[in-house]
């Protein structure tokens, strides 16, 4: 399939620029998955849409404070970096003058004297090997590693302790994605988190989950409907655009996903029940994908995924979908077409426009079921 397959016009003032001005008070989009009927509800309106019995599955990554500016120690010239992930899992509680502070967890190399970590930077030809930054705090990173992906920038930057945490707490800003035109403020600082947010990992947040609120969690449970979390640390992978005419040829970059064992055995046990599974987010369902073997069995523990699904795709374990309105040619409309069928999402998509739905991360959602 081509990529020009999954392009669809956007008014740019559909577009959300902020959150809606009080967490839940979004509109809700229902698609028959098989007829492709559309249907107009709020999102408080979700656990009357839900049927007793159904599993939901929510990802529970927290986002870090992720992109920071360095300032070129001899030049003065700033510089915007996204920190993904550390180049070691190992971790340390050293602590250090120069930035570190002490913390439960800290992310470095085993002896806790450095750490590496993997970024994306913007105008990456001027970001050499050798190159010191200094960040808002007064510590310093240097470049040691070029690389390059599929036209990508990526840069390794060493620093001289462990980052933790608060490290990213006292330089970090919220990772707002490009199409939010405008520097992040205190109000992202609480509403780019969903409520269950705990573990923290992600350079972009699991946004379907943006719209839920604590009543309507509790009304999902009291209807008889089971809530569980997994942890998909959302990066690259998930956002990239698709630069290969032909879908095909797309390669997803490596995230990283962890299943409960009890939670695994809930989504056994559902599925053996006949009992729907309802995957809150693409990074859920790509999750419950990866973590099932052929036979539909999902296995517990922790490993990297970069499983792409597009139209074709046969789906294991996920039965119903909650999503936002996602980016013309993404990997995530790819996703939902493969889901519900290109043609049914296209449909939907047309009639979001049409009624003046707001798109992306902050923007409002769809149940497919």
């Amino acid at each position: 399939m081509k990529t020009s397959d999954f392009y669809f016009d956007l008014p740019q003032e559909l577009i959300a620029q902020r959150p809606s001005g009080k967490r839940g008070d979004d509109r809700l989009m229902l698609l028959g998955k098989e007829s492709g009927i559309v249907e107009h509800h709020l999102m408080a309106e979700l656990p009357d849409l839900v049927e007793e019995g159904t599993l939901m599955i929510f990802n529970n990554s927290r986002v870090r404070r992720s992109r920071c500016y360095g300032i070129k120690t001899d030049t003065g010239r700033e510089q915007e970096f996204m920190f993904l992930n550390p180049m070691s899992t190992s971790t340390s509680t050293a602590s250090s003058s120069t930035g570190s502070s002490n913390s439960s967890t800290s992310t470095g190399n085993p002896d806790g004297t450095s750490c590496e970590w993997n970024t994306m930077v913007k105008g990456a030809k001027k970001v050499k090997n050798g190159n010191t930054y200094r960040f808002a705090d007064g510590s310093e990173g240097t470049i040691v590693l070029n690389q390059s992906d599929d036209g990508t920038e990526f840069r390794t930057i060493r620093f001289p302790f462990p980052l933790d945490e608060k490290w990213f707490e006292r330089n970090g800003h919220i990772p707002l994605p490009p199409y939010i035109r405008r520097e992040d403020d205190d109000t992202d600082s609480e509403r780019y988190q969903t409520i269950y947010a705990k573990e923290t990992g992600s350079a972009a947040c699991p946004t379907a989950g943006l719209h839920f609120t604590q009543p309507v969690l509790d009304k999902l449970k009291q209807k008889g409907i089971d809530l569980e979390w997994i942890t998909l640390h959302v990066g690259l992978g998930t956002f990239l655009p698709v630069r290969a005419q032909n879908i095909e040829e797309h390669k997803m970059h490596l995230e990283y996903y962890t299943v409960p064992p009890s939670v695994a055995d809930k989504i056994n046990a559902a599925k053996k029940e006949g009992r729907p599974i309802l995957a809150v987010g693409t990074t859920s369902v790509r999750t419950l994908e990866s973590a099932a073997g052929q036979n539909g069995i999902v296995r517990a523990g922790t490993a990297g995924t970069n499983i792409f699904m597009y139209p074709g795709y046969k789906f294991k374990v996920v039965d119903q979908m909650f999503t936002n309105f996602h980016t013309p040619e993404s990997t995530l409309i790819m996703l939902v077409s493969a889901f519900a069928g290109r043609d049914n999402i296209m449909n939907a998509y047309q009639k979001a426009v049409e009624q003046k739905y707001r798109f992306f991360s902050y923007g409002d959602c769809m149940l497919i079921k």
